[in-house]
């Protein structure tokens, strides 16, 4: 398998298993907030519909609508697929489980808008999850060389050295930050952590910088 079928898959799969963990949650629950300031869970997943059927064009075409402001396009998709009845939002996500298509980027991005907004989902709601390792870990190493212009965190890592659970394969130099992947993933993409999540001389900076 290519790795581009690969990620394709993991992200198929993830998205699949959310919509799974959603099917459970009470009618209230849809409006608990995310981990994304100002956007509710419904807003979320409205977000992630949005993501999962925007062509490289149809990207284009949002950011002219938007003047080119990014936020604005984002939230311009979450008007345009969240329904007055969450689900119907669910509905629609299953619907697209399956889709291939892409803003422009590299393919990575798709691992990290799969993983961060289904922890902005999950851990607000207490939905603990397992997620793929190695995928994870390609999520991160993407978001650790990626400048915060195109919405990496390499900023919020200079002069740090990351050390992923289980892998134990150090990213970076400088002051340690010990935690599991998926944990030091929210954390580089500006994202809250619970205070025992990381752990080295140099997790108290990362957390000030997320």
């Amino acid at each position: 398998m290519s790795d581009r079928s690969a990620i394709w898959q993991a992200v198929h799969e993830e998205r699949r298993r959310l919509v799974s963990d959603l099917e459970g949650i009470a009618l209230e629950q849809w409006q608990t907030p995310s981990l994304c300031p100002g956007w509710s869970v419904h807003d979320v997943v409205a977000h992630l519909i949005d993501s999962a059927v925007t062509t490289r064009l149809g990207f284009v075409r949002q950011m002219v609508t938007a003047r080119f402001d990014f936020d604005r396009a984002n939230d311009h998709g979450v008007e345009k697929h969240k329904a007055t009845d969450p689900s119907d939002t669910l509905h629609a996500f299953r619907a697209v489980t399956d889709r291939a298509d892409a803003p422009p980027g590299p393919l990575a991005t798709r691992l990290v808008e799969a993983y961060v907004h289904g922890e902005d989902i999950r851990r607000p709601l207490g939905i603990h999850s397992d997620y793929p390792s190695e995928h994870v870990m390609t999520a991160l190493e993407y978001m650790v060389r990626t400048g915060a212009g195109f919405g990496g965190g390499k900023e919020r890592v200079r002069g740090l050295r990351l050390t992923p659970l289980p892998h134990g394969r150090a990213i970076g130099e400088g002051p340690e930050v010990c935690g599991h992947a998926i944990v030091l993933l929210l954390a580089v993409s500006g994202r809250p952590t619970g205070s025992d999540e990381l752990t080295g001389e140099g997790a108290q900076l990362l957390a000030t910088r997320a």
